[in-house]
């Protein structure tokens, strides 16, 4: 049986989905309730709480770790998580990180995350690890401004990243959950090339069919906006890399196509499969 936290997320319904139909027994583990596949088992546990998973991880094989929020919480110890996943037997568990515990270290939360690395290391469990970069799904921060007003607003609007497609992270997740080879692996997730705000708004008017205008942001204006969603800290720290994104932080990685076998969706991709919460 494999746990998949943050199963109703962007990344861990796929994952679900694409574990059920492999024939694997799977618990989806969410916060809330939540209609998951037909045959996948739910639990509703908070990750802040790494006790209540007992449930959801008893006869558990391997576990997918997507912490969110909850590494963040108020007196948060995610490393309990791991110590719980060992004493109920798991074997194998796989890490959703991020690239910043490389391109930038020194942050608090990436210090964090990489301290959380480090324990998966050493717990004596089989482990991978995925980094993704930005996420393509992040334009839905959009989808109200291209709904009613057909314009996307966004800071810096050509500095771009190769933004990485949640459907491809859930599908090297899944890899790394029934693949043994890929045991002991760290992946940087990319998307297939750079791409700019202004780039995302025209593969965004493609899909719909339609002109979408582009309107950039001053920082302070995104910071003020993006600061009623996330902590001040956090939104800062998410502007540098937008806008002053390192050649690590730019560079398109091999390692989806490596796990794979095939290129990593682009953009546009994407927008046409989620085109409807666009329209």
């Amino acid at each position: 049986m494999i746990v998949v936290t943050g199963a109703t997320g962007n990344i861990g319904r796929p994952l679900t989905r694409a574990l059920a139909e492999a024939g694997e027994q799977v618990t989806a583990v969410s916060r809330h309730p939540a209609a998951v596949p037909e045959g996948v088992r739910h639990v509703v546990a908070d990750l802040a709480e790494p006790a209540g998973l007992g449930p959801a991880l008893a006869g558990a094989k391997s576990l997918f770790l997507l912490l969110s929020g909850d590494l963040h919480a108020t007196g948060a110890n995610p490393a309990d998580i791991i110590g719980e996943a060992v004493d109920r037997g798991v074997r194998r568990v796989v890490l959703l990180s991020t690239l910043g515990v490389v391109t930038r270290p020194f942050g608090t939360t990436r210090v964090a995350m990489r301290a959380l690395e480090d324990t998966v290391r050493e717990s004596g469990l089989e482990w991978a690890v995925l980094r993704p970069g930005g996420f393509a799904s992040n334009a839905l921060w959009w989808a109200e401004s291209v709904r009613t007003r057909r314009v996307v607003a966004a800071p810096f609007g050509d500095t771009g990243v190769p933004v990485v497609d949640p459907a491809d992270i859930a599908a090297v997740a899944a890899a790394c959950l029934l693949e043994d080879r890929h045991t002991g692996g760290a992946y940087e997730l990319t998307g297939p090339e750079v791409i700019t705000p202004r780039g995302q708004t025209e593969a965004l008017a493609a899909a719909l069919g339609s002109p979408v205008d582009f309107h950039e942001l001053t920082r302070e204006e995104a910071r003020a906006g993006m600061s009623r969603a996330m902590p001040a800290e956090l939104a800062d720290d998410t502007l540098d890399i937008l806008g002053s994104p390192s050649s690590a932080e730019q560079r398109v990685s091999p390692d989806i196509e490596r796990v794979l076998g095939r290129a990593p969706r682009t953009f546009a991709d994407w927008a046409a499969r989620n085109v409807d919460a666009f329209r």
